[in-house]
This record gives C-alpha cells, structure tokens and sequence, in this order.
C-alpha cells in the first residue's frame, strides 16, 4: 500500500473515530479536530483548520460536517472529501433512524409509550434557548442587527411557512449589505477566477429534484428535494434548522407530531456526530405508512438531502473564497443573514413551546435545563440520560405502563 493510500486510511480512521466521539456540540468538535488532525496526525496547519472553519461558518449548510468534507479535500481532493463525509455522517444516521423505529414501534405497542419523554420534550426547548443566547451574543452586536432579529422573530413566529424563511434571509442580507461602505477597503491581490461545476451541480440537483416531487408525487422524492432545499438555506448551525424542520414537517406537512418531533430533537443532543441528524429521523417517520423498506428509505433519503448541499457549496467557494471575502458587500451582509438565523432560532422556542401545556412541570423542565447548560459540568447527553430516565421512572411509577 502507497504512502498516500495509508495517509487517506488513517484519515477516514480518524474522522470515523471523531464521528463516535464528538459529544458536546461544535466547540468540543473543533477541538477533538484540532488535537487529533492537526496536533497528533499533522493533515493541516492549525491556521488553514481556523481559516476553513470560519468559511464554513458563513455558509449555508452543517459546520461541522463542511468542515470535514474540506479537510478531506485539501488532503485527498474530491474523492477522499466524500468518503469523509460518508463515514462522519453514518453513525449519527443510523442512530437517529434506529431511534425513529423505536418510537414508532413504541407507539403502535405500548400505550402511552411517549410519556417517557415527558421530561425531554421541554428540555429540548432548554436547549434551544441555550443555543439563542450563545449565538445572539456571538453574532448580534449592532442597533441593525437587533432590529433585523426582532423583525425575524415576528415573520417567523407568525408566518410560519417554511417559504417564508428564504426571503427573510434575503431581506437579511441585503438591508446590511448597503452598509458596505463603513468596512475598511481590502484589495484583492488578482482578478478573481470562479469555477461554477459544484455551483451547477449543486442547483441542477435542487431543480431535478423539485420537478421529479411534482411529477411523480414520490415521498421519498419530495423528502430529498425538502430536506436538500433547507441544508441550502442553513446559516448559523443545527439548532437554527430546528424552526425549519418544525414549520415544514409538523405544522405545514403534517408528517409527525410535535411530540415526537420534539422527542427526536432531544435524543439528537444526547448522540455524537453532526446535529443535522435529526433530518434522518424526521425521514423516516415521514415514510413510516410505508413499512421497515419505507423508513429505512426516508432515513438515508433524509440525511443525502441534508448534508449534500453544503458539500457542495463548501468545494464550490474554497476555489476563490480568499479572494470574494475581500468584497465588502459580502462581509457586510453576513451581518444581516446572521441576525436573520438569530430571530429564527428565538421564534422556534416559542413555537415548540405551544403545544405544550404551560404548566409549572413544564416550565421547571426548560429552566433547569437551562440552568444545567449554562451553569452546570454536565455533558449533554448526560442531561438527556437523566431526562430520559426520570421518564422511564414517571411511566413505571405514576402511570403504570409497566405493571
């Protein structure tokens, strides 16, 4: 075997590793990958790891998963990023359509087989509010901004159409890319060379497979069309895919019921790997009317829909993104899209919240999470163990499923 072929090896070793262990969302990701691939095995320099994580910050799509896909392409080109991207996003996968089959199963054969998620279904909007204050505080800090964060939470809270979501980006946007000109000038060092392949891929993909739903009115199409159209429209991570998801599968579809949505969003948190998984959950009770064959499908449909898109606009942008960052429109605008993503992920907890009863269990539940998060030294699958624990105990004792 070359030297090159155990190098790729070693890499995808590494990534399949990082893929079972990366508990505690994308800080704890971007220092496993930083002590592992650029430390220990030395794949890249530890500036290129902070540079090709900022663009991946910026763009549409999972970080996390972009940023091992670009890793990948800078060690091996094309082949080896897919195939990184294949094993990075297995686990979490087939974890989240195991975990879909479970509560389907559960539910056909057990009454009241959810109540174990009594606690966890307020926690996950505990969660929620810890991911809106650690992102506003990150990426809100003008007058505009803020104004552009409470404009989102009203549209989105009150028009929530999941069409409504793209077209608030782009008011985004563009309101704080006219403020351009407060930016410092940066001049680009030549002219500025854009090769379009991963573009056109990348659309021709999203239109092929819009017209294929329509025509053929296959779920599984119209799946992978819905779920590649938000991982094109994601800024600002997993938790900002959650009022999406929510507005677009439960509230406008109608393909499950919040209960189990929000069930599926916290076992999601309490699993390692990207937090875009929970697409392939979603999937597969989406196709649940069609069998095991009908699951198993919109799970793997689910999560190529998902993670697709931001691959290939990640290989689409590293070409020239040195250069088309020096552009101030563009730097300026982010600023908008941020805020935007921002107002989104405020409107979800509300939104999640509705269903439930406003009662002092459920409120107790959200805050203590909170305050656990935020406060506490517990991991966030710990978090969820005990939740989910204290719902199995709940079930046993109060309700008497078990007896």
């Amino acid at each position: 075997m070359s030297v090159r072929k155990v190098r790729y090896y070693l890499y995808l070793k590494d990534v399949l590793l990082l893929s079972l262990t990366s508990f505690g969302g994308p800080q704890a990701f971007l220092a496993m990958v930083l002590e592992t691939m650029v430390r220990k095995r030395g794949y890249i320099r530890e500036q290129e790891l902070w540079e090709l994580n900022a663009l991946c910050q910026i763009l549409p799509g999972p970080t996390s998963t972009q940023t091992i896909s670009a890793i990948g392409y800078r060690i091996g080109g094309a082949n080896l990023a897919y195939l990184s991207l294949f094993v990075w996003i297995l686990p979490a996968t087939l974890i989240m359509i195991g975990a879909a089959f479970l509560i389907d199963f559960l539910q056909m054969n057990t009454p009241g087989a959810l109540t174990f998620s009594k606690f966890i279904q307020p926690m996950a909007i505990g969660f929620i509010i810890f991911a809106a204050q650690k992102t506003i505080f990150k990426m809100v800090k003008t007058t505009e901004a803020s104004v552009l964060m409470m404009f989102s939470v009203f549209i989105s809270f009150f028009y929530n159409s999941p069409f409504i979501f793209p077209l608030l980006l782009v008011v985004g946007g563009v309101t704080t890319s006219l403020k351009y000109r407060n930016l410092p000038k940066e001049s680009a060092d030549k002219k500025l060379v854009i090769k379009w392949a991963n573009f056109y891929l990348w659309a021709g993909i999203l239109l092929v497979a819009a017209v294929l739903g329509a025509v053929s009115q296959f779920r599984g199409v119209i799946l992978f069309e819905n779920f590649y159209r938000n991982g094109s429209l994601i800024f600002g991570g997993g938790q900002v895919l959650i009022p999406y998801l929510y507005t677009e599968f439960v509230e406008f579809k109608k393909f499950l019921s919040s209960q189990e949505f929000l069930t599926g969003y916290a076992l999601s948190q309490g699993i390692p790997g990207p937090t875009f998984s929970i697409a392939s959950y979603i999937g597969a009770l989406s196709m649940r009317e069609d069998g095991f064959v009908g699951m198993l499908t919109g799970g793997l449909v689910a999560a190529a829909g998902i993670f697709l898109p931001g691959t290939f606009l990640i290989f689409f942008v590293i070409r020239f993104w040195d250069q088309v960052k020096k552009h101030r429109p563009v730097k300026a605008a982010l600023e908008g899209i941020n805020a935007v993503s921002c107002g989104m992920l405020v409107a979800a907890a509300f939104l999640l919240f509705e269903p439930l009863d406003a009662n002092l269990f459920n409120i107790a539940a959200i805050l203590g999470t909170y305050v656990l998060l935020r406060y506490g030294k517990l991991s966030s699958p710990l978090i969820i163990g005990i939740g989910i624990f204290a719902g199995v105990i709940y079930q046993w004792v109060v309700m008497g499923v078990f007896q």
